[in-house]
């Protein structure tokens, strides 16, 4: 079966088994692209060559929208810049006081307009892309957003002393968010929609369901409901142990979930209980990825395929993302052997390879 063929991405991602068991991530790190490539990754041009050499089905596009409330502080507060990686500047997000203290801050901020951007990077995405591809239109963290507007203490504090503070918050930034996604989803090139927010620690929710179901549950059925109108998957993105709040999700409608942190959830006993109601994307370890042989590599590669893969609704990546300390070999190494053992014969066996 050639490789890509979004059809069986989209078939996957709605719980289902294609020919083979497709790639999926939400990050690759621009330098391993550029690596494995063997130019630099920077135009849309270049994000489909990139897609097709790993054996990826879709290209991810994201509006260039940083909300980044930390970078609206003034020098001295308690946030923190990191400078020193390789890709770009790392800005910790605010654990104390944010910039929004009242209602009056909310209303009063220099909101982003979905109108403001320049959306002819996907125009040109779209024009790049071949037909045997497709759009993943991703964007998300309207939690992440709110409490990082507010610093995580305050925000902490204002779910019980201001809440209508915190619904102002959420209020705003899910417009936005809707209307970006309502956008990106108008495209026909467009084939899932992918919403990112971590909402949880390997060791549970960041806080309690009931604060997630008054603020952003809403916000992603609406995302949800976007989806089921133009018939495409829904991809949710989160990290950290999510099974308290997994059946609700599939009740907002989505229809897979990423990355599956090895040290969050067993893959093994999610595939059990949702079956091919739930679609699992991701569990290949970061730190094996980061710190382990090749070798080792695939061996977790081969067993992921084994005992997830042959069941349908599952798409095989990191646990989280491809970072730039992953090195090249490696990752090399995860891909090349998903497509060499992912393959199912006509009859629903695996590739001979991984018996």
């Amino acid at each position: 079966m050639s490789r890509p063929n979004f059809e069986v991405l989209r078939q996957t991602l709605l719980g289902g088994r294609g020919p083979y068991v497709p790639l999926f991530e939400l990050i690759v790190d621009r330098s391993l692209k550029a690596a494995l490539l063997g130019r630099p990754v920077e135009t849309p041009r270049d994000e489909v060559d990139f897609a097709r050499l790993a054996g990826y089905d879709y290209v991810l596009f994201s509006p260039r929208l940083d909300f980044a409330p930390e970078l609206a502080q003034e020098d001295g507060a308690t946030h923190v810049r990191d400078r020193a990686d390789h890709s770009g500047t790392r800005v910790w997000a605010e654990e104390g006081s944010g910039i929004f203290r009242s209602i009056r801050d909310v209303e009063n901020f220099p909101w982003p307009s979905p109108d403001e951007l320049d959306w002819s990077r996907l125009a040109e995405l779209e024009k790049a892309l071949p037909p045997d591809m497709g759009i993943v239109a991703q964007y998300g963290d309207i939690f992440t957003w709110s409490w990082r507007f507010l610093g995580f203490e305050q925000f902490s504090f204002a779910l019980a002393e201001q809440p209508a503070l915190v619904e102002a918050v959420f209020e705003r930034i899910g417009e936005i968010e809707l209307e970006l996604f309502r956008r990106m989803a108008a495209s026909p090139k467009v084939g899932a929609l992918f919403y990112s927010d971590d909402i949880a620690y390997s060791s549970g929710l960041m806080v309690s369901p009931v604060v997630l179901r008054k603020y952003l549950f809403p916000w992603i059925r609406k995302i949800g409901e976007l989806a089921g109108e133009r018939e495409l998957p829904f991809i949710y993105h989160s990290d950290g142990d999510l099974r308290l709040v997994l059946d609700e999700l599939l009740e907002l409608g989505i229809h897979a979930l990423h990355p599956i942190e090895p040290k969050s959830m067993d893959i093994l006993e999610l595939k059990r209980r949702y079956g091919s109601r739930l679609c699992l994307c991701g569990n290949v370890d970061v730190d094996l990825l980061a710190r382990g042989k090749p070798e080792d590599i695939r061996r977790q590669v081969a067993w992921l395929i084994e005992n997830v893969g042959r069941l349908g609704g599952y798409c095989l990546g990191s646990g989280n993302s491809v970072p730039e300390y992953v090195p090249l070999e490696n990752y090399r190494a995860m891909i090349e052997t998903a497509i060499e053992l992912g393959t199912f014969e006509p009859e629903g066996r695996l590739h001979p390879g991984t018996e």
